[in-house]
């Protein structure tokens, strides 16, 4: 897959990355409903008015799932698209239904289908792109291509051929967020914009030496995007990888890092999903979290929190940049009205709106809108703090797991209960993981993906 010198300058990112995108990340809402109610199950019959460009257009999602964030999408994104969302039919999936939808309708050969807009992360199109189940919209791209969109997402909407496979939708990563108290607590000669996750081990130790308790936070429950934590954060900064040295002396390194931090951690975060939730409770002081599981904190009481970069381990600033594109599969019935639906969406007054109601950033260098809340745009500073550092590690969603997603992210989830919660032995423990972590690589034929060095076949684990 692609290697970090090949995502493009990271400073291009800057100005833009904030989902949840639930399949992969999660919703936006302080409500964590991942059952969000929509017009028409994925592969059921759909009816509707057709006066819309090209006439109804099904649009399967894995992302905007959450009730509140389709009916935003419904309601105010697609407000002035020809038809409305009667024209536009949004049906939320779980990422296995996308796929398995998608399939379905392949078989049925050229315009033969019913979905016409596929909207998903970069890793949900990942086996639908191999198996050839996707249009080519280089002519698409090149239409759009004053838009703006950022060549590092171009590049991965093309899945390392030389056609476009998806249009690049909207973006999002992982912030710290700090209630205003806590601020004073911070280590001496601490750079708030460029802290290290050992300073943030000192800042839990000020805080509870204050006499305040356990104040850290991590949305470590069920529903909680805790393995996103390892997977893009904690392991590449400390390893500079993540598949291939699961079970290296570096990450050892990471978790007895996060082991000796967990002193100062509230002991409900393994019951966290959202933080915002404890933040504005005062639960918790500072917490790490994806943006759109923070932005409540932020819009209700924009004074009252700071928004900071992701820390920095050893092997740099690692963070995951979370990129959902927009498709058209080959069996759709009408692709000039799928196409019709993707200009709309990607215009960037659109994109503005998106940002506003659901707090996903547009895919392109973009000034921000001018009437746009000062908690979103907080975040939007520690977003362009993080993605604009010298030291920026991008580390992508995984790629190629096909119905091995959930197995890939218990391994992960499964360590940190053995090593944290149960205070096994470390090395044991990765040990015995890497070989369940090689198990999921091996069923799923997944290839390594950056910042993991390109495989051919499956990606190893080096023991």
């Amino acid at each position: 897959m692609l290697n970090p010198t090949r995502l493009g300058s990271l400073r291009s990112l800057s100005v833009i990355l904030v989902l949840a995108l639930v399949a992969a990340c999660g919703p936006a809402a302080s409500s964590p409903s991942p059952g969000a109610t929509s017009t028409a199950g994925p592969g059921s019959p759909t009816t509707g008015p057709t006066e819309g460009p090209g006439g109804e257009v099904i649009f399967l999602s894995t992302q905007l799932n959450p009730v509140t964030e389709a009916e935003a999408l419904r309601t105010v994104i697609l407000a002035d698209y020809p038809g409305g969302f009667a024209a536009a039919n949004f049906v939320p999936a779980t990422a296995a239904e996308f796929t398995d939808r998608v399939i379905s309708e392949a078989a049925l050969g050229e315009g033969g289908g019913q979905v016409g807009v596929l909207g998903g992360l970069h890793g949900d199109f990942s086996s639908l792109a191999a198996a050839g189940h996707l249009m080519d919209l280089s002519d698409l791209a090149d239409e759009l291509s004053d838009r703006g969109f950022l060549g590092s997402y171009i590049e991965l909407g093309r899945y390392e051929t030389d056609q476009q496979l998806f249009i690049p939708w909207m973006q999002a990563t992982y912030i710290m967020a700090a209630r205003a108290e806590a601020m004073e607590y911070l280590p001496e000669g601490a750079d708030q914009n460029a802290l290290t996750w050992q300073q943030v081990t000192e800042w839990g130790s000020n805080i509870a030496a204050a006499g305040h308790g356990q104040r850290l936070g991590f949305p470590a429950g069920d529903m909680g995007l805790w393995h996103r934590f390892f997977q893009g954060f904690g392991l590449p900064a400390f390893t500079g990888r993540v598949n291939t040295a699961f079970n290296s002396p570096e990450a050892a390194a990471m978790w007895t890092w996060l082991r000796d931090t967990w002193q100062y951690v509230n002991p409900q975060s393994t019951t966290y999903d959202f933080m915002q939730e404890p933040l504005q409770s005062g639960e918790v002081w500072v917490a790490w979290d994806h943006v759109a599981r923070l932005r409540d904190a932020f819009v209700n009481d924009a004074e009252g929190f700071v928004a900071m970069p992701a820390p920095a381990g050893p092997q740099g600033r690692a963070f995951m940049p979370v990129v959902a594109g927009l498709a058209i599969p080959k069996s759709a019935p009408d692709v000039e009205g799928a196409m019709s639906l993707i200009r709309y969406l990607t215009q960037p007054d659109i994109a503005a709106i998106t940002l506003r109601e659901v707090g996903f950033f547009p895919p392109f260098e973009a000034e921000l809108p001018a009437d746009l809340d000062a908690g979103r745009r907080n975040m939007a500073d520690a977003v362009v703090a993080l993605t604009g550092a010298s030291d920026a590690l991008p580390a992508l969603l995984p790629v190629g797991l096909g119905d091995q997603g959930g197995a890939y992210n218990a391994v992960f989830r499964s360590t940190f209960e053995s090593i944290v919660i149960g205070n096994e032995d470390i090395q044991a423990v990765l040990d015995r993981e890497a070989a369940n972590l090689q198990t999921v690589l091996d069923t799923a034929g997944a290839a390594c993906w950056s910042p993991d060095p390109p495989s051919e076949g499956p990606c190893q684990v080096e023991q």
